[in-house]
């Protein structure tokens, strides 16, 4: 059992968290096995288990935290992957933990389906958080036609990874769907916690398969996200699998898609509807809302998950009438929000005043996802939105909210949380342009860590002008900057709703570890100067990143330039002579 003691703080105590803990002794091969490259491999079997998983490579110990049931999922996919190193891994009974699907997979397609190096199986585990690798059942005998692949995760994850490889298989092997469909559409039936879980079909013709799939699928993607259903096609059938009301919204989007071949489409009732917000564009702005081939509307689906299309009843002539459009946006709440708050920014901006005018400030007490706007003077508007938004982007991602500029006004959308930090980092963001900010105490936060940087070192993590602190918020999706505290010293603090782990690119622990990497380097470049002063050895060169730019040399001048110089010269000593 491990005890994890609890952190002093002025108010108190934390509360002790206590998990039980499981090891395992490996051999050195296995440890290369379960790390895999980078620490893939230990981090998917994590991710896929929900447990804690710390590989000690000098005791050759797999430390296992978390639930009784994590631990034993971890401990199995562990045994598993390690398996696979000498030979075929034998499923039993005891494998099945509500978390295996076994999918058949005809021999003729068995390379297809792995690529390269396992590459198409890796990339399914990426996209859908799964486990996955071939194995034997039972006895162990091999079946000369098929090969078993076991496919571990949740029941979204285990569906969405064994319809993409079934839509692999149809197309190596023409028809094989039709053999199983009974079987797979059966699967995983009401097992979901709602109890409405299942697959709904629908066939296409070859024409309607291209266009409901859309270049390089991303009409399929779209729906899927916006109804936040599994949408598959296995040949000429599509799939729809989750819960009845996630079926029934995937449906109804792919109706309202192919009635846009046809002709305007108007959805009725769609104030009704929980997945539908509408937003009236004005008829000047609705060719800029749409783009050139609908690049614009394209780009905001994309970003937000939501599918969106411009609505007309019939008789009517919608924008072209000098009235305004209805354009639909359909997704879930937060999708939708953001798309919206995206519309109304590039509606403002053709023409200005049309969402603003008569605005004022608005703060909501709900706990649950609400809209805040906040006033930004004039001449600070650009510097919150920064160059390219990018600074508007990097408040967004570290407090998690929703953040949009209709005008001078600040939307931030989100629950209360999301919308407090949002605001604070604004406030904070702000408070720079007067001078140094002072933030008192953080340890009540959950969304902060502060980092104390040597004296000698906060030129170099800062950057020219805090540019390394601006490539680490960007690479990091974090919020950094030097504040003082209560007794006015100055420490970094790395703000994001994000914590991260050990080996993740994104949170606050990534963007810690990148800090100690530019203090580690300017401490060993110290050093190295150092010695080199005492006749020891060479100063370290500067990365790549951090040396300074060769000095620019003077640039040739030609002998016609010279002789006018020297003219320049002698007009000015007559100058001189005549003033004596």
């Amino acid at each position: 059992m491990s005890l994890r003691l609890p952190r002093h703080r002025p108010g108190g105590y934390r509360r002790v968290a206590i998990q039980q803990v499981d090891t395992l002794k490996i051999t050195d091969d296995d440890a290369a096995f379960i790390l895999g490259k980078g620490g893939k491999t230990k981090e998917k079997i994590a991710r896929v288990s929900g447990a804690e998983i710390e590989l000690f490579e000098r005791d050759l110990i797999l430390e296992i935290r978390g639930s009784k049931v994590q631990r034993r999922r971890a401990k199995k996919y562990c045994e598993g992957v390690m398996a696979q190193r000498t030979g075929p891994v034998n499923i039993t009974e005891e494998y099945n933990d509500d978390d295996l699907t076994m999918l058949m997979v005809p021999q003729e397609t068995v390379g297809f389906v792995t690529g390269r190096a396992g590459n198409f199986l890796r990339t399914i585990e990426e996209e859908w958080g799964t486990l996955m690798f071939f194995c034997e059942v039972g006895s162990g005998r091999r079946d000369k036609d098929f090969e078993k692949l076991a496919i571990f995760g949740d029941i979204r994850g285990r569906r969405g990874a064994e319809l993409k490889v079934l839509s692999a298989i149809e197309t190596k092997s023409p028809g094989y769907l039709g053999k199983i469909k009974n079987e797979v559409i059966d699967r995983d039936k009401g097992k979901d916690p709602e109890g409405t879980w299942s697959t709904d079909t629908m066939t296409f013709q070859d024409d309607e398969l291209s266009y409901a799939l859309g270049k390089q699928g991303g009409t399929r993607k779209k729906l899927e996200r916006a109804s936040g259903c599994i949408v598959q096609y296995v040949g000429h059938t599509c799939l729809f699998s989750g819960t009845r009301a996630e079926r029934r919204r995937a449906k109804d989007y792919m109706k309202w898609l192919f009635a846009q071949l046809e002709g305007p489409v108007y959805v009725d009732g769609w104030e009704d509807r929980d997945d539908c917000c509408v937003v009236h564009v004005p008829s000047d702005c609705i060719g800029y809302i749409t783009g050139s081939r609908r690049a614009t509307l394209g780009r905001m689906e994309e970003e937000w998950g939501t599918l969106m299309f411009f609505m007309t009843k019939d008789g009517e002539k919608g924008g072209r009438s000098g009235q305004a459009e209805k354009l639909i946006i359909c997704g879930n709440e937060r999708g939708r929000r953001g798309a919206e708050l995206k519309c109304m920014n590039e509606i403002e901006k053709k023409a200005p005043g049309h969402f603003s005018r008569g605005l004022r400030e608005k703060l909501s007490d709900s706990r649950g996802f609400d809209t805040d706007r906040m006033a930004i003077k004039e001449d600070e508007l650009s510097y919150v939105i920064g160059k390219e938004a990018a600074t508007q982007k990097k408040i967004e991602k570290a407090a998690g909210c929703i953040l949009q500029f209709v005008g001078r006004y600040a939307f931030m959308a989100g629950i209360l949380k999301e919308r407090k930090r949002c605001k604070e980092y604004i406030g904070w963001l702000l408070q720079q342009l007067k001078g140094a900010v002072t933030i008192p105490d953080v340890t009540d936060r959950e969304d902060c860590t502060e980092m104390h940087i040597p004296a000698n070192c906060k030129g170099w993590v800062t950057g020219n002008r805090g540019s390394e602190l601006r490539r680490m918020e960007h690479e990091t999706a974090t919020y950094m900057f030097m504040a003082l505290d209560g007794r006015g010293d100055e420490r970094l603090c790395i703000f994001s709703h994000e914590l991260g782990s050990k080996v993740s690119t994104t949170g606050r622990m990534a963007a810690e570890r990148l800090v100690n990497e530019l203090v580690q380097e300017k401490l060993r470049g110290d050093d190295d100067r150092r010695s080199d002063s005492r006749g020891r050895s060479p100063p370290r060169r500067r990365s790549d990143s951090r040396r300074r730019s060769p000095p620019r040399s003077p640039p040739r001048r030609s002998p016609s330039y010279r002789g006018n110089r020297k003219g320049r010269r002698d007009s000015r000593a007559r100058n001189d002579s005549r003033r004596r």
